[in-house]
């Protein structure tokens, strides 16, 4: 399960280098791009989530769970200057991608 999850942050995290990317350029990322970064993201989640539920997991799952959850707050908030129109803060951006790779790392180093 953990490697399924992996798998699915990763090709969010390929979605969210070109939407980040938009955004340091001063552009406004694709919509349909930003909604299936966020539904890659929630999958992750509900995997790593089900996994959690499952039992006893390493001491690094929740924590990354914990990391990539704070992540995800911080797309929503990124998300609503999408809806309002609005550039989001270049830094939001920076640490909302930070989070996420430290998270990511996090998970990764329970199968390496």
């Amino acid at each position: 399960m953990i490697n399924y999850a992996l798998v699915i942050f990763a090709i969010a995290a390929v979605g969210g280098v070109i939407l980040a990317s938009h955004v340091l350029r001063n552009k406004f990322a694709p919509w349909l791009l930003s909604l299936l970064h966020a539904v890659l993201g929630a999958i992750g989640l509900i995997l790593l989530i089900v996994l959690l539920i499952q039992g006893p997991a390493s001491a690094q799952i929740p924590i990354g769970f914990v990391l990539l959850l704070l992540a995800a707050l911080g797309g929503f908030f990124l998300a609503s200057f999408h809806v309002r129109k609005k550039l989001p803060p270049k830094a939001v951006v920076i640490v909302h991608a930070a989070v996420a790779v430290i998270g990511f790392l996090t998970l990764l180093s329970v199968v390496l």
